[in-house]
Parts: C-alpha cells; sequence; structure tokens
C-alpha cells in the first residue's frame, strides 16, 4: 500500500565513560629516578675513592671472558663451567657473582709516612716548650737563692760555699767547703747550724717546684788511719744527713730519689784532690723533662 507509514525505529546510544589512561607514565617516570639515582651515585664514587679504589671497581664492571678451565663441571661455555673465576659462586643453588675486592692504601704510603714525620716534630716541639719552662722554674730558684743570701746578714760570707749550675740531670746546688768554711766538721757528719740554715732557703726556693731530688756526697782524697771507717763511709753519712737537714726545714722526703755516697771519686778540683774543695753536698733537681738532642730542636 502507498499510504502504509514506515515503522520507526529509535537507536539508543550508550556513550561510554571515561576509562583510565594507563600507567605507562609512571613507570617512565621511575625508570627516570633511577637512573638520575644512579648517576648521582656515580659522581659521588668518583668524589670518594682514590685511584686504587676506582681500578677495583672498573674491573668489576669489566666484561669477563668465558672459562676455558675444565675443573669443574662438564667443560664448555653453558656445561657448567664457571664464566668467573674460581670462588666466586658460594654454593650450587647461588647466583653467579663478580668479586672484586677495593684494595685498601698500601702500609707506609706517603700520607702515613707525613703524619708520622709530623707526629714526630710535634712532640718535639712539645718536649722542647716542656723543657724551656722547665729551665725558666730552675733559673727562678737559682735566683732566688742568690737573693736570700744577699739578703741574710747570718748567711753573709755563705756565697763563696755554694755553686749552682745547669746539668743534663738538672739544677745542681753544691754546698763547698772553703779553707775557712766547712759544712762539717773534720771527720764529722754533724751539720753546722749556718749551713742548716742555708738549707732552709734552698728548700724554701724549691717548694714549690715538682721535681725530685738527689743528694750526694764527696770527700777530698784525704784517708783516715782507721781502716773500718774511710771516705766511702763518711761521703755515704754526710749524704744522709743532708737529707734528715733537708726534710727537717721543710722538704718533702717523698720527693727525694736516691741518696748517694761518691768518696774522693769525682773531684771538683781534678789537679788538686786533696783541695777542700773537693769536700761538697750536691743536691740535684732533677728534671722531668729529658734534654733533646741536639738534631731534635
Amino acid at each position: 500500500m502507498a499510504d502504509e507509514i514506515a515503522p520507526i525505529i529509535v537507536k539508543k546510544v550508550k556513550k561510554a565513560g571515561h576509562g583510565h589512561h594507563g600507567g605507562a607514565w609512571k613507570v617512565a617516570y621511575a625508570d627516570f629516578v633511577t637512573a638520575m639515582m644512579a648517576f648521582f651515585l656515580l659522581l659521588w664514587l668518583l668524589n670518594v675513592t682514590d685511584s686504587v679504589q676506582k681500578q677495583g671497581i672498573s674491573d668489576y664492571f669489566a666484561p669477563t671472558a668465558a672459562s676455558t678451565s675444565e675443573s669443574s663441571g662438564s667443560g664448555g661455555v653453558l656445561g657448567g663451567t664457571s664464566m668467573q673465576t674460581e670462588g666466586a659462586m658460594t654454593s650450587n643453588t647461588g647466583t653467579p657473582s663478580v668479586v672484586s675486592s677495593i684494595s685498601p692504601p698500601e702500609e707506609g704510603s706517603k700520607d702515613d709516612a707525613e703524619g708520622e714525620g709530623k707526629s714526630e716534630i710535634d712532640e718535639a716541639e712539645f718536649l722542647e716548650r716542656l723543657a724551656a719552662l722547665e729551665e725558666a722554674s730552675f733559673e727562678d730558684a737559682k735566683d732566688q737563692i742568690r737573693q736570700a743570701l744577699a739578703e741574710d746578714t747570718e748567711l753573709q760570707g755563705l756565697a763563696d760555699n755554694i755553686i749552682i749550675d745547669m746539668t743534663p740531670e738538672g739544677l745542681r746546688i753544691q754546698i763547698v767547703d772553703q779553707y775557712d768554711e766547712s759544712m762539717f766538721a773534720a771527720g764529722s757528719t754533724t751539720i753546722k747550724p749556718r749551713v742548716k740554715k742555708l738549707l732552709a732557703k734552698i728548700v724554701k726556693a724549691i717548694s714549690t717546684l715538682p721535681n725530685n731530688l738527689s743528694i750526694s756526697g764527696h770527700t777530698d782524697s784525704s784517708g783516715f788511719s782507721g781502716k773500718e771507717y774511710g771516705n766511702w763511709e763518711l761521703s755515704s753519712d754526710r749524704a744522709n744527713a743532708s737529707r734528715r737537714a733537708l726534710v727537717e726545714v721543710g722538704l718533702d722526703p717523698e720527693r727525694i730519689e736516691r741518696v748517694s755516697g761518691k768518696a774522693d771519686i769525682d773531684p771538683m778540683i781534678m789537679d788538686d784532690p786533696s783541695n777542700p774543695g773537693n769536700r761538697r753536698i750536691s743536691i740535684i733537681l732533677l728534671r722531668e723533662t729529658p734534654v733533646l738532642p741536639k738534631f731534635l730542636k
């Protein structure tokens, strides 16, 4: 029929929603961050390693050649033979790896030698400064003793009986007999009162110093008529009497390191062994800082 109406067809089109764009960009970003981290790690390694360590790292990443050794496996590249040096695999099930050690700096290197040499120089300079301070304190004690002799009228005339000098052992104070003035009566170990007062001045001058003391007695070459008692006994007894006198006038007994008698074996006046000047008591204020050899100064 010409007038027949054609059917109306309605087509519904459903539009799809927005889908996920995927995660490819995340993978790319992660790769970029990893590459940057590796780059900065490389820069850090180049900065903190020396030439020996750089060589070790270079050997680690160097291509390795297939081993032709038949010491393990059935031989061949894929026949079980290790691609690395022997000992690279820790077990049969372990993953093959390259073992490379970074050698430490050799012992006795230039830097170590320079550091050791500098340490020795620093120590020498330190000891030299200590020795200079000790020397200054000795000079101060010497001046105090000289001043005490000049100011005390009772000690006038004893200036010639005291000799103060520096020795490798320390500050040496010697009370020496003269023809007209002796520390002890002939053959006696009793100290005269005036000399004992001099010992008190000496103790006062050295009281603030920490150094220990050595006391030795000396005689001239004049002998004794008796065989049982001679210059050895006399010099030892006089040294010990001086020790007791020093303690009585205020010296700390703990500071006395040694007391000895030397008889007439160490005369002060070599060409006249019987001279009264050889009869003396030697008090040495011992050094705490050793005297350095000249080549270390």
